[in-house]
């Protein structure tokens, strides 16, 4: 029975451990969002660094906003796929959080 303390302390652990990753991949997903959103809206002059984080972020962000893209009806040159897509994240993110929490 003394092996007990030890593995619970290594569960609860993994749960935090879990918890956080959750958070920070979800906040620099939302960072990275955001910073394609902006680059999409500023027009920058052609530099090959540039020209690299926008196929970067182009390729990261546009899978998933595309999801949402595909269900919203389109509103003229508004596009609010990525606060849907952001939203989606955070409540999921929360669920996932709630569900690791009932762990502890």
């Amino acid at each position: 029975m003394g092996g007990i303390g030890p593995c619970l302390t290594l569960l609860l652990d993994a749960v935090t451990s879990a918890q956080q990753f959750v958070n920070i991949f979800v906040g620099v997903y939302v960072l990275l969002i955001l910073v394609y959103i902006v680059m999409t809206w500023v027009r920058l002059p052609y530099s090959l660094w540039l020209n690299r984080i926008q196929r970067f972020l182009y390729d990261v962000c546009d899978p998933y906003l595309r999801l949402f893209r595909k269900i919203l009806p389109p509103l003229g040159p508004l596009d609010l796929s990525p606060i849907v897509g952001v939203l989606v994240l955070v409540l999921l993110e929360r669920i996932v959080i709630a569900l690791l929490g009932r762990l502890h």
